[in-house]
């Protein structure tokens, strides 16, 4: 009998970003994909998933990496406080129950933040030109740190990846590594220490 993979994911947003991440992590009939959102989720069933995808989207609210500038460049005309708080419950669940976890964008910089870390608010004008969802999302090289999950996982020393955003990490949470990062000295990944 085959067993199904079942993935929480959270909603980004968007029903067409959100349409992306399902497609994405559905590969076949094994994998059951469930929204993760601040209207209907029980955190509770949280513990019966086999891993955690928290998803991009929306700058997180600046309170929750202790900084009280609200009005920077490219900053959302609105925050979504609510699910910055949904989201950061979610990942308390992963640690609770010992569940693998993704932070894709948006996701990895709300782990970084519940940590410990902070961000940048924004990256600037010559970086935005290579990282900065613009119509649509761009891609840029990285390089891959040498003895990580990532270069394990992969086997290469640089590749090209997706990129959509103009806030980055600044200061690193706590337990966490850098495994990977853009030309321009931006970090584009980080797992556990």
């Amino acid at each position: 009998m085959k067993s199904v993979i079942k993935i929480g994911v959270t909603y980004t947003g968007s029903d067409e970003k959100h349409s992306n991440y399902v497609h994405w992590l559905k590969g076949n009939d094994a994998i059951e994909i469930t929204t993760l959102s601040t209207l209907d989720s029980d955190l509770d069933a949280i513990k019966g998933f086999d891993g955690i995808v928290l998803s991009g989207g929306v700058d997180m609210h600046p309170e929750y990496y202790k900084n009280d500038v609200i009005n920077y460049p490219n900053a959302p005309l609105h925050f979504d406080k609510k699910r910055d708080e949904f989201e950061m419950a979610v990942f308390k669940s992963t640690q609770q129950y010992q569940l693998p976890l993704l932070g894709v964008c948006r996701g990895m910089q709300l782990i970084n933040c519940v940590l410990g870390g902070t961000l940048t608010q924004d990256i600037g004008a010559t970086a935005n030109a290579i990282h900065r969802f613009e119509e649509h999302d761009k891609a840029h090289g990285i390089h891959i740190v040498k003895g990580t999950l990532l270069s394990e996982i992969t086997g290469v020393d640089r590749t090209i990846t997706n990129s959509a955003h103009h806030q980055c990490i600044d200061v690193l949470g706590e337990g966490l590594t850098i495994n990977c990062g853009s030309d321009d000295g931006i970090i584009e990944g980080v797992e556990w220490t």
